[in-house]
């Protein structure tokens, strides 16, 4: 009899061999055993000092025994547990399907309607996160934007603020400024109790490429960690800019910036839940733009398998950047990171509704997204290849030339059999030129403006928003 994993066709994206993920590894450990990183915190050289013996140390430079990675690679846990603000598990990262989530930390709003692009504000905050917290593919609000009616000493707080009073589902948080990240933490603890026993909020942090572990990262992981939070450790690269042009030199490099960054935070606390992944960009040395190329996603698909090897959760490239809106070019780069994510080892995409270079935020490309990862994942979930889905006794039935419009599978299986968009009817030539040849962004901008006006926050918004302004008003001073 087949087992249960060989009745269910599915497809499958592998991009390494065995011997190249050995090889990769051996690459990184070299790497961290000669050349080292930079660690601009004293308190994270202090403890790497510890752990790596003086003869180690040269300065604000740690070279990392290989022992030591090994070392932190097996302490760290192989799935972190994420929940969302009710206490309720959400999902399970190392252990389930690929998770999608909205940001990040854009400078401009592009309106719906005509794609103007405006300075985001708290307004643009509350419904954004409204916007991802009623779609249900995504399973996280990652910090969507950076305030910019409010001034720099207490924006973070407030983005804080609007995230969590309207959303329950799970946070990623990113905070600008540094030394806001332990008050962003005392807010949230203050509006929903302890965050470790069931984490519903996950710090993001990145390192600066070439192989500096920057202060105030660094710092934040403390904080973080102490807290018995589960952390996001995420690199972005640009290739013949910040690490190496080749695409086989950016990812070791990178890959070396995430085990450093692992090998930190088991030396703080050992078994500190830790997501790896890099963000592996391109530079154009004319426009002096970075952006995602075709190979950009081989090496996301790469990074994720190495995480596999390691047993660490991934997180890694969520599709956004590029495009001047909801258009051509963006569509393509969602379609190509959502289905090889889905079908490759890719953990957590948190970033999605992004554009003109990762500066502006929109809601179409929201909701456009979310269309494309409904898609990509019923393209991974493949189908059952067992008898009762074979139907031979349908086909028995019905004999040659006959139909299946009311054979039993069909009246089992149809209102689920295929997909079904909530924005684009499957209109034919006749019906489209009746229905005066609308394009598609019409009906995507009309569909976008009717959520945003439908979309309502958790019932404990506003107690929320009371609560947490009092708190800010209360503890920080302009």
């Amino acid at each position: 009899m087949s087992g249960e994993g060989e009745q269910t066709v599915r497809p499958r994206l592998q991009v390494l061999t065995r011997a190249q993920v050995t090889d990769v590894h051996a690459h990184t450990l070299r790497l961290l055993d000669e050349v080292g990183v930079r660690v601009e915190s004293p308190r994270a050289l202090e403890v790497l000092r510890h752990a790596v013996g003086q003869e180690r140390v040269e300065g604000d430079r740690v070279r990392f025994p290989p022992e030591l990675v090994e070392w932190a690679i097996r302490a760290a846990p192989s799935v972190v547990e994420v929940y969302n603000r009710r206490g309720e598990p959400a999902f399970r990262l190392g252990a389930d399907r690929t998770r999608f989530g909205i940001g990040v930390t854009a400078l401009y709003y592009q309106e719906p309607v005509d794609d103007r692009v405006v300075p985001f504000t708290r307004q643009h905050m509350a419904a954004m996160v409204r916007l991802g917290h009623n779609l249900p593919y995504y399973d996280a609000i990652s910090t969507i934007g950076i305030l910019r009616d409010l001034p720099p000493q207490v924006a973070d707080l407030y983005a804080v603020l609007e995230m969590v009073a309207n959303t329950t589902k799970p946070l990623v948080i990113l905070i600008s400024e540094d030394r806001l990240f332990p008050r962003a933490l005392d807010l949230l603890e203050a509006l929903c109790g302890d965050l470790s026993s069931r984490p519903f909020v996950v710090p993001y942090f990145n390192p600066v490429s070439p192989l500096v572990v920057n202060r105030g990262t660094a710092e934040k992981m403390f904080a973080a960690i102490e807290r018995g939070l589960p952390i996001i450790y995420s690199n972005y690269g640009m290739a013949g800019a910040t690490v190496p042009i080749t695409a086989a030199g950016m990812f070791v490099l990178m890959n070396a910036e995430l085990l450093a960054g692992l090998t930190l935070a088991q030396l703080i606390r050992e078994g500190t839940p830790v997501i790896l992944g890099s963000l592996p960009a391109f530079f154009d040395m004319r426009g002096m733009e970075s952006f995602y190329d075709p190979q950009s996603y081989v090496v996301n698909l790469a990074c994720a398998e190495m995480m596999a090897h390691y047993g660490i959760p991934h997180a890694g490239t969520s599709g956004s950047g590029p495009g001047w809106g909801t258009d051509l070019v963006a569509a393509g780069a969602y379609w190509i990171n959502h289905v090889t994510a889905c079908i490759g080892k890719v953990g957590l995409a948190p970033f999605v509704g992004d554009n003109l270079g990762s500066k502006a935020f929109s809601p179409t490309n929201v909701v456009y997204a979310h269309e494309i990862i409904a898609q990509a994942l019923r393209f991974a979930e493949g189908f059952p290849l067992d008898g009762p889905s074979v139907g031979l006794e349908d086909v028995r039935s019905v004999g040659p030339g006959g139909n299946f419009l009311t054979a039993p599978l069909t009246l089992r299986h149809y209102r689920h059999a295929y997909y079904s968009s909530p924005i684009f009817p499957r209109w034919g030539l006749e019906t489209w030129e009746a229905k005066g040849r609308p394009q598609t962004i019409e009906l995507l901008r009309e569909y976008t403006l009717h959520l945003l006006e439908e979309v309502q926050p958790p019932d404990d918004h506003d107690r929320l928003i009371r609560r947490g302004e009092a708190f800010i008003q209360r503890e920080v001073t302009l």
